[in-house]
């Protein structure tokens, strides 16, 4: 039996209960960051460039930045999610299936959501969650048994709760929501364990699903030539997940979302062709779900590249010429920038050391280097599985045109064999083992319009971090539990706060009673930020 309980303690609940809850429209939505006090999307706005226009904290003076309080779950795990402000409040999910509502100006909580995580759930790389969706009084959130729900913004209650699929298959929810119009859409993870990956839109208001678009092609869709090889039905099991959150075009009206690498992960001869539409980026028509266009940014993938980081939508001038474009520092080493309206190629550099590829042609494929394939014996191959960057989001400066990606140069040994395909178990057609010696992780600032690196600072070890930027000219990320603050031009690190728990997600900032906080997850931790009361009266 599942259990899922909201409880609400204390006079700040009971205050909060007895008013009217916040109405969030899909305006609201659409005006992203314009209101300095909300922070109302996974990324802050819908073009994901997790850049606020806030000023008060400053090169200048942020060496003052203090902690203003500290909220403490009891929970076992980790925050991987970006928190949502609201009109005082701070909405955010954790690991094992949690939820809080938080005051914002104390920290204390106002109500914790918490559904009991059935047995038998299957979770690769952690039981957590990346985050709430808003709209109207509610919130909504995957979770790990497969499910979207939408829970009230006032009391933390269940308003509905759809089934996406069938977990004991292998399939999991730990993307954040993206809510486009009256419609909340969804992905799901799972790729390991040989699900076939989708994207779906639920309705807001009742939760019936709308359409589903799924990342691997069957018979009835274009790409299913590309699924070919001793297994004729491989792409009903061959991954794609869709675990981290998508970009909105309003303009356009399409949603672009990246998708995972085929399964098994590291054997492909039963899977021949490119296996569309894995390790890509889609523009779905955000009404009906169709397939606008695709991008592969690795084709026929051996090597657990997934492609699902962040899309980043900006307005560049490129060769002279004002383009809609969509970024994407990718999993496989590359920085990609491509026309949002078309898909069109632009510009491809790596942006890490590179062994399987230099290059990506003029048909926009990579041109592959030799002895860069999984064996049985083992093959060095840069980058590792885990990749050039990860799921951690980047973030985008427009007024410099730089791009901050946390970023590793790492190489590892690929092994590959048969596996056979059974639900619910893993399905990885091999592993892949470290190489520690030369690994190199940094914070990476790229220059957008030529691809070029302009300063990196490194860092002692690995990095799990999302970046933060601000108009004023700050970037926010940090390494084994350091939160951090560069100057965006140069890379300089003015300032730090060691949290004692490693970072595996991004900070958010946002206005409250005439001062600027920096709130940042780490281990089961939140902690605000922000000047002393005298210098942000001054500024």
């Amino acid at each position: 039996m599942r259990l899922t309980v909201a409880f609400v303690l204390g006079a700040t609940a009971t205050l909060f209960a007895q008013q009217t809850a916040p109405q969030v429209t899909f305006q609201d939505l659409r005006n992203g960051l314009d209101d300095p006090t909300r922070w109302l999307t996974y990324a802050g706005n819908y073009a994901s460039q997790r850049h606020s226009p806030l000023t008060q904290i400053t090169p200048q003076n942020v060496n003052r930045l203090t902690a203003q309080w500290v909220f403490q779950t009891d929970t076992p795990g980790k925050f991987e999610a970006a928190p949502l402000a609201l009109d005082g409040v701070i909405y955010v999910t954790g690991p094992e299936d949690t939820g809080w509502a938080i005051d914002a100006r104390s920290g204390r909580q106002i109500w914790r959501y918490r559904r009991d995580v059935v047995s038998g759930v299957i979770a690769c790389c952690g039981r957590v969650n990346r985050g709430f969706g808003i709209l109207g009084d509610r919130l909504f959130k995957t979770t790990l048994d497969a499910h979207v729900v939408a829970i009230s913004t006032k009391s933390g209650a269940i308003l509905w709760d759809a089934v996406m699929e069938n977990y004991k298959n292998g399939y999991s929810g730990t993307t954040a929501p993206l809510v486009v119009k009256d419609k909340v859409i969804a992905g799901m993870a799972g790729a390991e364990y040989g699900v076939r990956g989708f994207v779906d839109a639920y309705e807001a208001q009742s939760g019936k699903r709308v359409w589903r678009f799924y990342t691997t092609a069957g018979p009835d869709d274009p790409g299913h030539r590309t699924w070919r090889g001793l297994d004729a039905k491989a792409w009903e099991h061959g991954g794609g997940s869709t675990w981290t959150t998508g970009s909105y075009d309003p303009e356009l009206n399409l949603v672009y979302w990246g998708t995972g690498n085929a399964g098994p992960d590291y054997y492909g001869n039963e899977r021949e062709g490119d296996n569309l539409y894995t390790a890509s980026i889609v523009a779905l028509d955000a009404d009906t779900g169709k397939l606008r266009w695709h991008y592969q940014f690795t084709p026929h993938d051996v090597w657990d590249w997934d492609s699902t980081q962040v899309p980043v939508l900006g307005d560049l001038t490129l060769a002279g010429q004002p383009r809609k474009v969509v970024m994407f520092a990718n999993r496989n080493g590359f920085f990609y920038v491509l026309d949002r309206a078309t898909g069109q190629l632009l510009r491809a550099t790596p942006f890490i050391t590179t062994s399987w590829a230099k290059t990506i042609g003029a048909d926009g494929r990579p041109q592959l280097l030799p002895g860069n394939m999984p064996s049985e014996v083992g093959t060095r191959i840069c980058p590792d599985q885990s990749g050039g960057t990860n799921w951690m989001s980047p973030s985008f400066d427009p007024s410099l045109n730089l791009l901050f990606v946390t970023a590793r140069d790492s190489c590892g040994v690929f092994y590959t064999w048969k596996d056979d395909y059974e639900p619910g178990l893993a399905y990885r057609g091999g592993a892949v083992q470290r190489i520690t010696e030369g690994h190199h992780a940094a914070l990476r600032a790229i220059d957008v319009t030529t691809g070029a690196r302009r300063w990196e600072f490194p860092y002692a070890a690995q990095s799990w971090a999302g970046v933060l930027s601000t108009a004023s000219g700050l970037v926010f990320a940090g390494s084994s539990g350091n939160f951090m603050a560069f100057d965006s031009r140069t890379g300089k690190n003015l300032w730090h706060y060691q949290t004692g728990s490693p970072l595996y997600a991004g900070a958010i900032t946002y206005m409250l009673d005439g001062r600027q906080y920096v709130l940042l997850p780490s281990g089961t931790t939140l902690t605000a930020f922000a000047l002393p009361e005298s210098t942000a009266e001054r500024q």
